[in-house]
């Protein structure tokens, strides 16, 4: 399927199910990783989830679908929490992940300043990943 077709296919399907567009595009309002980035919203005082993602990942995919699922269900989490997905493929022997241990792709963690307040690795439970959304608001 070339890429004009899946774009009118997607747009499609969003019209007849009622999603809009926006919410088809995976993480429309993630921001990509470059360095220097992850230390400048920590500095800030932002709650940051970052997202350790590979575009062949399996899991990352589905960690995606759940991520934005909660995050179009629940506006107050793109109120209060910064999107942050680091190329595992581009960063993942970087120093934005060896400072912080992530062992592999598929890993998301929570940060706010210097604390990590949660993580999960390879974790794919709807729950799971809403309960650390939570933790972000609460922070």
């Amino acid at each position: 399927m070339n890429r004009r077709h899946f774009i009118a296919s997607a747009a499609g399907a969003a019209a007849v199910l009622s999603i809009p567009v926006s919410l088809m595009a995976a993480g429309a309002d993630t921001i990509d990783y470059q360095p220097g980035l992850l230390k400048e919203k920590l500095a800030a005082g932002e709650t940051v989830f970052v997202d350790y993602a590979a575009d062949w990942c399996g899991t990352c995919k589905r960690q995606e679908r759940i991520i934005n699922e909660l995050r179009a269900a629940d506006p107050l989490i793109d109120e209060n929490i910064t999107f942050i997905r680091v190329d595992w493929d581009k960063y993942g022997s970087a120093e934005v992940a060896k400072s912080r241990n992530v062992p592999r792709r598929s890993t998301l963690l929570l940060l706010k300043g210097e604390e990590e307040l949660g993580r999960i690795v390879a974790g794919t439970s709807t729950g799971e990943i809403k309960a650390l959304l939570e933790l972000g608001l609460s922070a």
